[in-house]
């Protein structure tokens, strides 16, 4: 089994060590991201704890991927109906005219 890869991150001040099958950049790349949406939340809402901070960045991260992966599944649908209307044989999709 190979070793995991390790990364030392800071999150809104506090460091952390990461380990996982990803590279330590990547890692890096996720923590930067989580503490970027951790800074403009408190930014906006300068008393909150730090636990509410942590749990409304979690809410806007996973809005965001709930509207990314709704995006993306329209796209795959929209593909899969194109594949559909090239594989149709020619004048099935046509009308007659009278």
């Amino acid at each position: 089994m190979g070793e995991k890869a390790r990364a030392v991150v800071e999150i809104f001040g506090d460091e952390y060590i990461m380990r996982g099958e990803a590279t330590p950049e990547y890692m890096s790349m996720l923590a930067n991201y989580i503490d970027k949406k951790m800074k403009q939340i408190s930014a906006r809402q300068s008393l909150l704890p730090v636990t509410k901070i942590a749990v409304l960045a979690a809410l806007n991260i996973a809005d965001e991927l709930s509207k990314l992966q709704e995006d993306y599944d329209t796209l795959v649908k929209l593909m899969d109906d194109e594949k559909k209307d090239h594989k149709r044989p020619a004048g099935r999709n046509e009308k007659k005219q009278a």
